[in-house]
């Protein structure tokens, strides 16, 4: 039982010791100094006409995200697989996101309109969970983004032909 409370009690010590005194969230003031000269005699004076330096810590602010990211993700007819061509997309959103942690997004799942409502709801919303998973992957945090799907109500491209559906076949990353 002694030699638990000394392990304990040195545990302890070890601990209090170890604390750093230090506060980190506020910067430390830089002193301001007036230049003096020092005569002849060994006394110093302060020159009335040397100028007074100031230093101040500034706070940096982390740029916003890049404007020139792509926002679109492309899927073929039927999937929600996230071809590889888009790696380079999701890799420059990640890094855009990764910057700005403070940064929300949606991610708006689209179909084209062959099938019925449910079925292009159900896999709009497939199409956003697999961008949302791919930006996980790539450290963005889940509470950044919110995969919503809007299945075919809102096309990119009105018209029934294969370039048209292509084009609604989609994932945007929309910053509300």
């Amino acid at each position: 039982m002694k030699i638990k409370l000394l392990l304990l009690a040195c545990s302890i010590a070890l601990l209090v010791g170890c604390a750093s005194k230090v506060p980190l969230a506020e910067p430390a003031a830089v002193e301001t100094r007036t230049p003096t000269a020092t005569r002849a005699d060994g006394s110093s004076s302060s020159e009335s006409s040397a100028p007074t330096v100031t230093r101040e810590i500034k706070s940096v602010e982390i740029a916003p995200p890049v404007a020139n990211v792509a926002k679109t993700i492309y899927f073929d007819l039927d999937s929600y697989v996230v071809k590889p061509e888009f790696q380079a997309t999701l890799d420059a959103q990640a890094k855009s996101l990764s910057l700005n942690r403070k940064l929300k997004v949606t991610l708006g799942g689209h179909t084209d309109d062959l099938g019925g409502r449910e079925y292009n709801l159900a896999l709009g919303q497939k199409r956003a969970d697999a961008v949302k998973r791919a930006l996980v992957i790539l450290g963005v945090s889940e509470a950044q983004m919110e995969a919503v799907s809007f299945g075919k109500e809102k096309p990119a491209a009105l018209g029934t032909d294969e370039a048209a559906r292509a084009q609604n076949r989609r994932v945007e990353i929309v910053t509300p």
